[in-house]
């Protein structure tokens, strides 16, 4: 059976290009932190990866730490810079900024700060759109007390673009370091940091092409961290740990087809996305599409539906028979039988964020792909509505 897959938001296929640039590294023998001739050899490989990345998203290459992933990334920009900041304003706790709608790479270390720091959690909900209001960031920020901002570039559930630019810069009025995820957007969107001016940004290799298990946080130079974890010192102390050459060489080249080649494939990406919201809607007519409309403020990547009536576990698993692979959200908490916390943060209801799924889009979709969709949807409606009742 041909598979179709619509999963590309939860990992995609390796590129060409990172492929080639893994395998060519990944011969070479020697520790990047070696002193020796095949530790330099090594080292120049991170180095120069650094440097395409820095030039890549406009920052400087001290900028770029290496980390194992995305959930890393966050771990150590929120730990990190909640223990340095509590440690800079002599505060035993300090309060964290967050939505309702991030992904839990970022909730699970906010709340662990919470129950195990002593940190107030101020959560700001999105609207019926999925997008958060600037000016309820400025309200909590202006309760005072407040460590660190942590709002996500775009959702990884229902692709809506947040208004981080203006959020940065309401952080930056207050002095508060502000931190993205923008795992989702890279690769969907023109990233310039360096016009961002964020304390640190998450990045993940594997969304893009490249491999997984080598991400960046990428960290303005002058703001505090606290290391999360300690050894060789290694990326200025900020992140110790044996680099990976083959894999740090991978996503640099993964990157730069990203970026060089955006615009061609956003274009064809938001083409397929019109053409998914149509003929889903067109299959299933009570579906229901979810977050912001295709345009603007929405990835082109992602699509979003809840089915009435249905569970969306058993929606994935039938159309997983049918050869079609999607998600009911983040393939992080999949298998976990629980309603969306982004639909209920949105104010939609535990019933239908039960019945949702996503369809992400990438770079071996087509309408054909759609199609074979198309057909089998409505009796996989059907099927999964007739368990429920049964299930009642």
């Amino acid at each position: 059976m041909q598979r179709i897959y619509f999963d590309h938001a939860a990992t995609t296929s390796m590129l060409p290009q990172a492929r080639a640039a893994w395998l060519g590294v990944s011969d070479q023998v020697g520790n990047a932190s070696s002193l020796h001739t095949s530790g330099r050899a090594a080292r120049r490989v991170v180095e120069s990866s650094r440097e395409s990345i820095a030039e890549d998203l406009g920052v400087r290459p001290s900028a770029v730490i290496f980390t194992g992933g995305g959930t890393e990334s966050d771990n150590l920009a929120i730990k990190g810079m909640y223990w340095a900041r509590c440690l800079q304003l002599q505060k035993q706790s300090l309060t964290v900024v967050t939505s309702g709608i991030e992904h839990h790479a970022v909730l699970d270390p906010v709340l662990w700060l919470r129950e195990h720091e002593g940190a107030d959690v101020r959560f700001v909900n999105a609207d019926a759109q999925g997008r958060v209001d600037p000016g309820d960031i400025q309200s909590a920020l202006e309760a005072g007390g407040v460590a660190l901002v942590s709002v996500m570039w775009a959702n990884n559930e229902i692709g809506a673009i947040q208004p981080v630019h203006e959020i940065a810069l309401i952080c930056r009025k207050f002095d508060v370091p502000f931190h993205t995820d923008a795992v989702q957007a890279l690769g969907q969107l023109p990233l310039d940091l360096r016009d961002l001016d964020a304390a640190a940004v998450t990045l993940s290799s594997h969304k893009i092409g490249g491999p997984v298990g080598i991400g960046a946080l990428i960290i303005d130079p002058t703001v505090k961290f606290m290391p999360v974890q300690h050894g060789g010192g290694q990326e200025r102390e900020i992140r110790s740990g044996t680099f990976d050459p083959a894999s740090i060489a991978a996503f640099a080249a993964a990157l730069r087809c990203a970026t060089s080649g955006l615009d061609e494939h956003a274009t064809r990406l938001r083409e397929l996305q019109k053409y998914l919201v149509s003929t889903i809607t067109s299959a299933v007519p009570d579906a229901i599409f979810n977050g912001p409309p295709p345009g603007e403020i929405r990835l082109p990547n992602n699509t979003h539906f809840s089915f009435p009536g249905c569970e969306g576990d058993s929606l994935l698993m039938l159309l997983d028979a049918a050869g079609i692979d999607c998600s009911t959200g983040s393939a992080c908490t999949a298998g976990i039988p629980e309603p969306s916390h982004v639909l209920l943060s949105m104010g939609v209801d535990e019933k239908t964020a039960r019945a949702s799924l996503r369809f992400s889009l990438g770079r071996d979709s087509s309408n054909e792909g759609i199609d074979h969709l198309a057909q089998a949807l409505p009796g996989v409606v059907e099927r999964a509505k007739r368990a429920g009742s049964v299930a009642k």
